[in-house]
């Protein structure tokens, strides 16, 4: 096998892990920060994928500028979800919390089947199937297909405008002081609920984001919804639960396996390796790659 496939194959399974890495960055910032996990994570990313295509059939707005109504849409109905639904049950069981997600999640799913039924709808852009032509030592050049580029290239602006919102702004460090001490924060008079709010908007937000590219990227069905879910639960665990950078990191390397899963095992045997590779994680560094260790 001619090692520029090798390189070509590797290259497009990182432009795709950057995606699913700010994909699973909105469900590691919600549980980084809340301590609730988004069972409806994958929905809401395809319930995206579904908003950026209804944007651009309607209007023609191209998915790349969708992503920036998406996200606002997004952080909206995040914010409004947490302050009315999901903020009595901060205090409830976890099993409280994992029945009412699962049942947001089964709402939507039914909710997009009533609306669009289950055909696959897909963002065909006239970019759709150009590409770069790379020269390599090799002898034959690596191909990189330009909307996978667009959207990675897209995936690191959103995570650098994120990480910079919780590093430099004094609501983000706010809200990384509910994530690091609640009771804390509440002493000091830091409105907690509200900064609750404020992360699961956020959280949607990037989910939105990555949503918006994924409709150029794959076919929107109801159905992607729960492997949407299982991806984004894999990365962050392999990355470490509530580590942002963890969450790139694992999409990344999740990203990388399936490719080359793809390439030298067999299409269909993809997710066996994400999984391999999340077991193998789990044995040696329970926490995940960049995750802290309870104390």
């Amino acid at each position: 096998m001619s090692p520029s496939i090798v390189i070509e194959v590797a290259l497009q399974g990182l432009l795709m892990g950057l995606v699913y890495g700010l994909m699973a960055l909105g469900l590691s910032v919600i549980f980084g920060v809340v301590r609730v996990v988004n069972f409806a994570h994958g929905e809401f990313a395809v319930l995206a994928m579904y908003t950026a295509f209804v944007l651009f059939t309607a209007l023609r707005l191209d998915p790349f500028l969708a992503m920036l109504p998406v996200a606002a849409l997004f952080f909206v109905i995040g914010y409004a979800l947490q302050a009315t639904l999901i903020n009595p049950f901060i205090d409830r069981p976890e099993h409280e919390q994992f029945i009412l997600l699962v049942g947001v999640a089964i709402i939507m799913v039914n909710g997009l089947l009533m609306v669009f039924g289950p055909d696959a709808r897909h963002a065909n852009l006239s970019y759709s199937f150009d590409s770069w032509l790379i020269e390599t030592p090799f002898g034959s050049p690596v191909i990189v297909d330009k909307v996978r580029a667009y959207a990675a290239g897209a995936a690191l602006v959103v995570c650098g405008l994120l990480f910079a919102f919780f590093r430099y702004t004094l609501t983000g460090t706010a809200i990384r002081a509910c994530a690091d001490n609640l009771v804390g924060a509440a002493v000091v008079g830091l409105d907690v609920k509200r900064l609750y709010a404020l992360t699961f908007g956020i959280g949607l937000a990037c989910v939105g984001a990555a949503g918006s590219m994924m409709v150029a990227l794959t076919d929107a069905t109801p159905m992607l919804a729960p492997s949407f879910t299982l991806l984004a639960f894999t990365i962050v665990i392999v990355g470490g639960l509530g580590s942002m950078a963890g969450a790139l990191v694992g999409g990344v390397l999740i990203g990388v396996a399936e490719a080359m899963a793809s390439l030298f095992v067999a299409p269909s045997m993809k997710s066996m390796v994400s999984f391999a590779l999340l077991v193998a994680v789990l044995a040696v560094r329970p926490q995940g790659l960049l995750g802290r260790r309870a104390a």
